[in-house]
C-alpha cells in the first residue's frame, strides 16, 4: 500500500528560491488544471536550496505531490472547503520569517530572490492558498479515523515477530526551573532604552528600520517588527491588552511582558484580529539576580530532597517553566501524538541527557545554571522518574507508540483508497518525460488495447 504523504512533501516550499511562472511545457493535466514544467523546476530548486544533494529523480515525487494537491483542491471546491485570507496571510508570514532567518536577513533574501519580499508574497499567494485548501481537504478525509485498543492489538499481532521494532532507551525526566528576577532599579535601564526608541519613532524615525536594528524579537525583527494577524489568545496578556485597545496607526507606550519591554503600533484590524508591529528590548540577567535565583532554587531543592515536598508539587508551585510546571514538572515528548512523558534518549535535549545519563532512577541532579532556547539564563534541577532499557516492542511498555503507528497505518489506508477512487474518476494526463517514474505508474493512464 502506497503512502500519500501529501502534506509532508507538499510543503517543501518553506525554503528560499522562487522563479516567476512562465507559460511553458505542460507536464500534467488533472481535470481542468494544468501543471507546468516551470512549477516542477521551481519546487526542485527549492529542494536544492535546503542543502540537499542534486537528485533529478526527486522531480517524480514533486510531480506526484502536485497531482495529489490538484485532486484534493478540486474535491475541496465540491465540498465547499475554503481558507480565509487571514489563514493565508499567517502562513505566508510564517514562511517568510523562516526564509528571512535562513537567508540571514531581509535584504539578503531580496537580493537572492531578485525582487522585494512584498512582490514575492504576492507571487506565492495562490500556491499557498491551494496548499492550505488541500491540507484541509485531507484533514476532512481522515477526520473520522480512530483506533481502538482492539485495533492496536490487531496491528501488533500482525507484525511478524522477527520484524518487531527495537526501541532505544527511554526516560521520564522532570525539571524545576527558576529564572532570575530583576529589581525595579535593575529593569530601569532597559525600560529607558525602549522609551528612547519609541521617542525616535514619534520624532519621525522609521519604525521598521529601528526594529531591524534594535528589536530583540528574533521572529519579527528582520521583518521590521511586523507580526501576522493574531487574536486575543495568541500573545502575552499585556501585549494583547494594548493591541486591542489602540486604533489603527496608534502607538502604545512602553509596557512589560514576561519577554521584556515592548512598544507596538497597530497596523490593521479585522474583526477580532489585529496586525501590529513592535520593538522588544530584553533585560539582561545580572550577577546579583542570578545569586538571588540560586538562593531560591537551593531552598526548593532542599525541601524536595528532605521529602518535605514532593517534586510534582514543588514544580507546580515554584517552577518558572510554564511548559512543564502544569504537568508536575515532567518534560513531554512532543513528537508523539499522545504527548507522552516517555522520551527516547536520542531525542532528549543533549544538555539534559548529559546530566540524567549518570543519574539513578528516583534521584535529583544538583541545581545548575543553564540557558534556555531563547538564551535566557536560570537555574534548574532535574528528576529522573524512570528509565526503560532498549527492548523489542511489546504491548505492555509501548502502547502509546503502537497506537500512533496503528493510527498512521489506518490514516494512510484511508487516504490511499480515496486517491485510488479519485484517480479513476478524474481525467489525468502525464507527459512522456515523467511516465517512466515508478511513483507515478498508478497515475499514468494505460492505453486500451483492441483485445480489451
Amino acid at each position: 500500500m502506497k503512502k500519500y504523504l501529501i502534506i509532508a512533501l507538499l510543503f517543501v516550499s518553506n525554503s528560499l528560491l522562487a522563479q516567476k511562472k512562465v507559460i511553458d511545457k505542460v507536464v500534467a493535466v488533472v481535470g481542468d488544471n494544468v501543471i507546468l514544467q516551470s512549477e516542477v523546476d521551481q519546487q526542485y530548486a527549492q529542494y536544492l536550496v535546503q542543502g540537499t544533494k542534486p537528485d533529478p529523480g526527486i522531480k517524480c515525487y514533486i510531480l506526484q505531490n502536485m497531482l495529489s494537491q490538484k485532486l484534493l483542491s478540486q474535491q475541496a471546491v465540491i465540498d465547499s472547503i475554503t481558507v480565509n485570507d487571514d489563514e493565508v496571510d499567517e502562513e505566508i508570514d510564517r514562511r517568510m520569517r523562516r526564509s528571512i532567518a535562513n537567508a540571514g536577513g531581509q535584504d539578503r533574501l531580496e537580493e537572492f530572490l531578485g525582487r522585494s519580499v512584498l512582490q514575492y508574497k504576492d507571487e506565492i499567494r495562490p500556491d499557498i492558498k491551494e496548499q492550505l485548501v488541500a491540507q484541509k481537504m485531507q484533514a476532512k478525509i481522515t477526520e473520522k479515523v480512530e483506533v481502538t485498543p482492539l485495533d492496536v492489538r490487531r496491528f501488533f499481532n500482525e507484525i511478524p515477530k522477527d520484524s518487531l521494532p527495537t526501541f532505544n532507551t527511554e526516560v521520564e525526566v522532570g525539571e524545576l526551573v527558576v529564572y532570575p528576577e530583576l529589581t525595579k532599579k535593575e529593569k530601569e535601564f532597559y525600560k529607558d532604552k525602549a522609551e528612547a526608541l519609541r521617542l525616535r519613532v514619534k520624532s519621525g524615525d522609521n519604525f521598521g528600520t529601528l526594529a531591524r536594528l534594535y528589536s530583540q524579537d528574533p521572529g519579527s525583527a528582520a521583518d521590521g517588527g511586523e507580526l501576522p494577524f493574531f487574536d486575543r489568545q495568541t500573545m502575552a496578556k499585556e501585549f494583547t491588552a494594548w493591541a486591542f485597545k489602540l486604533k489603527e496607526k496608534e502607538m502604545s507606550p512602553v509596557f512589560e511582558t514576561e519577554f521584556g519591554f515592548h512598544f507596538l503600533e497597530v497596523l490593521e484590524r479585522k474583526g477580532e484580529q489585529v496586525r501590529a508591529r513592535h520593538i522588544l528590548v530584553i533585560p539582561e540577567t545580572t550577577p546579583a539576580s542570578l545569586d538571588r535565583a540560586k538562593v531560591e532554587i537551593d531552598s526548593i531543592y532542599k525541601k524536595v530532597i528532605d521529602k518535605k515536598m514532593d517534586f510534582s508539587t514543588a514544580a507546580s508551585l515554584y517552577s518558572d517553566n510554564n511548559d512543564t510546571k502544569y504537568n508536575g514538572g515532567m518534560i513531554l515528548n512532543y513528537e508523539s501524538s499522545n504527548r507522552t512523558t516517555f522520551i527516547p534518549t536520542d531525542k532528549l535535549d543533549p544538555a539534559i541527557f548529559l546530566v540524567v545519563d549518570t543519574m539513578k532512577v528516583g534521584t535529583y541532579s544538583n541545581p545548575e545554571v543553564f540557558a534556555d532556547a531563547r538564551g535566557k539564563k536560570g537555574y534548574r534541577f532535574l528528576y529522573l522518574r524512570s528509565k526503560t532499557p532498549p527492548h523489542k516492542a511489546n504491548l505492555e511498555q509501548d502502547l502509546p507508540k503502537l497506537k500512533d503507528a496503528a493510527y498512521e497505518t489506518k490514516v494512510n489506508k484511508v487516504v490511499s483508497e480515496w486517491f485510488e477512487k479519485r484517480r479513476k474518476a478524474s481525467y489525468i494526463k502525464i507527459d512522456k518525460e515523467f511516465q517512466s517514474c515508478d511513483v507515478l505508474q498508478e497515475w499514468v493512464t494505460k492505453p486500451v488495447t483492441a483485445k480489451e
